[in-house]
């Protein structure tokens, strides 16, 4: 099974790991199921380091590849298919954000683990809830 962390999940597994549920935690530590990471995450990581909304010390972008490098997560690439699936999942709102990281797990097959309700209400994918 292939786990894609939407942008919070992987921040906090790496920032503040006690803000993971026990099933979160789990399906993060088990090694059975690939962990994927979309580039959006690491752009809105980046958003939010400017915003001043996270730390990444001492800079943003050299943080952001050390923990790409060191955490066990692989790229689920940003593909055409992603961005025409982004225009069609049924979400709520239109955050473009959210619409490319749930286009990319329902394109890849992959379960979306994250905390945000609004995606958790998603039914075009499969969601494992911080819990």
């Amino acid at each position: 099974m292939g786990l894609l962390l939407d942008t919070h999940i992987w921040l906090w597994s790496l920032l503040d790991p006690d803000r993971l549920g026990s099933s979160a935690k789990r399906a993060l530590r088990s090694g059975e199921a690939e962990l994927r990471l979309s580039p959006i995450s690491v752009w809105e990581a980046l958003l939010l380091a400017e915003r001043g909304r996270v730390v990444l010390a001492p800079d943003p972008r050299r943080w952001l590849r050390k923990a790409m490098s060191i955490t066990p997560v692989a790229e689920a690439p940003l593909t055409i298919d992603v961005a025409f699936a982004s225009r069609t999942v049924g979400l709520e709102h239109q955050d473009p954000a959210d619409r490319f990281i749930v286009a990319t797990a329902k394109v890849q097959g992959l379960t979306l683990v994250t905390a945000d309700r609004r995606l958790l209400r998603c039914g075009d994918i499969e969601v494992l809830p911080n819990h």
